[in-house]
């Protein structure tokens, strides 16, 4: 498991940045480089211990929870398995492999801009993707952000 680190400076408020990432309009569009193939959602009841899906558009995805929430300066998100065809596997050997690992978001703001660090713990087969996804995905969060 490695652990992969992004950070973007965007001129805009930490709460605009916060909505840009976790609204459901701008959230498929700043996630859609990490799957070309289609759109990806979030549903989440955004309790700590509670239930977040990161699906795309065949409801294929991640099933995790909340392990810290400071609204608009931190989340962390603990990947406990996988969504396929509708349902959930948190057990199997594949899942185990990577059951536990973090996707972090912490965002400070000084004088009107707002520093997005992401970091993210993966396997190194999905390293490239991850690096793509997050390298035009994060672009796209401070171009919504900015505007």
């Amino acid at each position: 498991m490695k652990t992969l680190q992004y950070t973007k400076e965007i001129k805009a408020p930490a709460q605009k940045v916060w909505d840009t990432l976790w609204n459901e309009a701008t959230y498929s569009q700043w996630t859609a480089p990490f799957n070309p193939n289609g759109g990806s959602t979030m549903q989440s009841d955004w309790k700590i211990g509670g239930k977040t899906l990161f699906l795309d558009t065949k409801g294929n995805g991640m099933v995790s929870t909340l392990k810290a929430k400071n609204e608009p300066h931190e989340i962390v998100f603990e990947h406990l398995g996988e969504v396929i065809d509708g349902k959930e596997d948190t057990s199997s050997e594949k899942v185990k492999s990577w059951a536990g690992s973090l996707e972090e978001y912490h965002l400070s703001e000084n004088n009107g801009i707002t520093t997005l660090k992401a970091s993210v713990q993966t396997g190194e087969e999905w390293e490239e993707m991850m690096n793509n996804g997050f390298t035009k995905g994060l672009e796209i969060v401070k171009e919504l952000s900015e505007q």
